[in-house]
């Protein structure tokens, strides 16, 4: 699986190409997960430690040992992300346990946004919302590279224009 490539995303024969998402939307949310986790850490040893004395203070390990299993799940989840761009439609999959696809045909397309938190804007990402007319089938690709998201947009607009007016 290729990630974050500003590639060609066309089809080749029967399978669609999949793009991954790129490692910086990873290091984003591993960096958040510890700071919050141990933030939380750190506030739970201080007050068990000086209200209830330093044995309580022990409880301050289980955001440490969330951090662990949150690194991990973050890892997993972060590789099930991929989108591919078809002839007629955009194809989104996600999930580990549960695992999802969703298929926005461009004809059906409303509106494209990039949108860019504060947080996404200090690691240069970027997300690509999309809406169409059934509010189940709206669908988010997270924490790409501006420029990559900026080129899908562009490119999911022209081409749900181009659909839409055969409707």
């Amino acid at each position: 699986m290729e990630t974050g490539s500003g590639q060609d995303t066309e089809v080749t024969g029967h399978e669609p190409v999949w793009t991954g998402l790129p490692p910086g939307l990873l290091r984003m949310r591993r960096l958040l997960l510890v700071v919050w986790l141990g933030l939380l850490a750190v506030a739970v040893g201080l007050l068990l430690g000086l209200l209830c004395g330093p044995a309580w203070a022990a409880f301050a390990l289980l955001p440490l040992a969330l951090i662990g299993w949150g690194w991990v799940m973050l890892g997993r989840n972060w590789r099930s992300w991929r989108y591919a761009e078809r002839a007629d439609d955009l194809l989104i999959s996600k999930g580990v346990l549960w695992r999802e696809e969703t298929v926005v045909p461009y004809g059906r397309m409303q509106l494209v946004e990039v949108t860019s938190g504060p947080v996404e804007r200090h690691f240069g990402l970027s997300s690509v919302q999309l809406h169409t007319a059934a509010a189940a089938s709206d669908a988010t690709i997270p924490g790409l590279v501006p420029a990559e998201a900026e080129r899908l947009r562009d490119r999911l607009t022209e081409l749900g224009e181009a659909r839409s007016a055969g409707l």
